[in-house]
């Protein structure tokens, strides 16, 4: 057991400490920063979707964002596309495959910022939605894995972590995600 639990965090934490090497990857959080504080600074809206634990990344994003991460300050507008409703309802009247891509049509403007979670970067929701964001004029950023998947060239700021192991991917995903915080609040449009 201790082997285990001893072997999961160094996996966790070499890939880490990997990307904190890596200058392309800490470039393409940066690049993804900026449209993201560049989207907030124009009154526009972040919104995120994802599936299984990507979607609870995106509702964590936005409930940093909306709420707060580290620091009192006005809220920045965030919205998730996980209203199980709206979901369930076009899911079941239409298809799952272009649910999300109904919200980015719904709400996505050319103030606003898209972001994509993928682990494979090829989940067909996300690629619909993406297609979608662009098409009513939003920058979109990819957070990913693997070798980013068709999500990658579709992105205007791919985020690739570059490991086969979807646990992995996701742990570096939300570190991405509370680096962005850390960066609105301290130097970004949601400084205090």
């Amino acid at each position: 057991m201790d082997q285990t639990i001893s072997g999961i965090l160094n996996d966790s934490a070499q890939l880490k400490a990997s990307l904190a090497k890596d200058a392309a990857f800490v470039g393409a959080v940066k690049c993804a920063f900026a449209l993201i504080d560049s989207a907030v600074r124009q009154g526009g809206t972040v919104y995120a979707c994802g599936n299984g634990g990507s979607t609870c990344d995106a509702m964590h994003l936005c409930e940093e964002l909306v709420a707060r991460y580290k620091r009192s300050r006005p809220g920045i507008r965030a919205m998730h596309f996980m209203d199980p409703s709206m979901l369930t309802c076009w899911g079941n009247d239409v298809g799952f495959d272009d649910a999300f891509a109904r919200c980015a049509e719904t709400f996505c403007t050319p103030q606003d910022v898209f972001i994509g979670i993928s682990t494979s970067g090829n989940s067909r929701n996300v690629i619909a939605a993406t297609a979608k964001a662009r098409e009513k004029g939003c920058k979109s950023v990819g957070l990913l894995g693997k070798d980013g998947g068709k999500l990658a060239s579709m992105c205007d700021a791919p985020i690739i972590v570059p490991s086969q192991a979807t646990e992995r991917i996701q742990e570096a995903h939300i570190t991405v995600i509370h680096i962005w915080c850390e960066l609105l609040e301290t130097i970004g449009s949601g400084k205090p």
